[in-house]
């Protein structure tokens, strides 16, 4: 193996290899041994030595350097509210002169260990995990990091980990209570079919207020691409007569929106739409749709400072950042 190497340039990928460890604990050995097993930290030292690993400045993190660089992981950037949570991750990274490195999973298993491990790998002093999902994998990891993490836009149920986010079980209990004090009974609540945990809580909310009222809860669920979900709603809407909706995504409500207009059915009159996010989708579409203000680009940017506070080891009296949400009224509803 060194032979083939001698005339390639060593990196920390084939210290793993060499040592059959992970990046992360490569990175370990090289910012914080004395978190390491003595055994485990022995190995590593003797490939790098075996291998002649180099590690420059940057990769190995050293208190001298005058850069502060943070991943920030996303599953999409496509999404109308990723793209505003960035900007304002950017705003408050740039005020601190920082450098951020993005990294887009695509919502795909295979492609997200990847990155975590190249996030290791890169040696960056702190990690951004803007997600609709946590699964039990995703906490592993991140407890698992040597260096802060903080989750935007979505929670842990436990509260250990740092989050940002509001409280989406509180916001569509509100926005299900308003619709029932308009005397509406038969509420629907528009879901996705991935199992994001934000959703879970959202339904939570939902049906919490649909018990309290004596109503039956209605959730349907569907898929956050427009040839999915148009047809979706033509197909529903044709046999069922919902007086109120509440979507938990404003493209997917515009979706609703257009596919009950294309069949005859009168927003509002007929049916009243509320969504979530308040993007940039709720005021282009029409009628212009209501919302429950999720304040994305607040999000981004009090999650870049938490951030800054925990890789500082600054005082923090709450890890676990709660913004408050609000519903912008607009003519979807009544």
């Amino acid at each position: 193996m060194i032979d083939d190497l001698k005339n390639t340039k060593i990196t920390i990928y084939d210290v793993a290899s060499e040592a059959d460890v992970s990046l992360a604990t490569v990175s370990r050995v090289l910012n914080y041994p004395e978190k390491v097993k003595p055994a485990t930290r022995e190995r590593v030292l003797e490939a790098i030595n075996k291998l002649g690993y180099r590690p420059n400045a940057i990769a190995r993190g050293l208190a001298s350097r005058k850069s502060t660089t943070v991943a920030l992981i996303v599953p999409d950037v496509s999404r109308a509210s990723v793209a505003e949570m960035i900007n304002g991750v950017i705003d408050i990274a740039r005020k601190y002169d920082y450098t951020v490195i993005l990294k887009v999973t695509n919502s795909e298993v295979e492609v997200e260990d990847d990155i975590w491990q190249e996030v290791y790998a890169s040696q960056v002093d702190g990690i951004l995990y803007l997600n609709d999902e946590l699964q039990e994998r995703n906490i592993k990891q991140i407890r698992e990091s040597d260096v802060p993490v903080v989750l935007c836009n979505v929670k842990e149920e436990d509260n250990l980990i740092p989050s940002v986010s509001i409280d989406f079980e509180d916001a569509f209990f509100e926005a299900t209570r308003s619709f029932i004090k308009k005397g509406k009974k038969d509420i629907l609540l528009v879901s996705t079919r991935s199992a994001y945990s934000v959703n879970t809580l959202k339904e939570r909310g939902y049906k919490r207020a649909m018990e309290e009222a004596n109503l039956d809860s209605k959730v349907i669920r569907t898929s956050g691409r427009l040839v999915v979900n148009y047809p979706f709603f033509q197909e529903y809407l044709r046999d069922n007569k919902p007086e109120a909706a509440i979507v938990v995504r404003d493209s997917i409500a515009v979706s609703m929106i257009n596919a009950a207009s294309d069949l005859g059915v009168n927003i509002p009159e007929e049916l009243e739409i509320m969504s979530f996010q308040n993007t940039k989708y709720s005021r282009m579409a029409r009628p212009t749709l209501s919302s429950i203000d999720n304040p994305i680009y607040d999000i981004g940017a009090v999650s870049m400072r938490l951030l800054t506070k925990l890789m500082n080891e600054e005082p923090i009296e709450n890890v676990n950042v709660v913004l408050p949400h609000n519903i912008i009224w607009r003519n979807s509803t009544k």
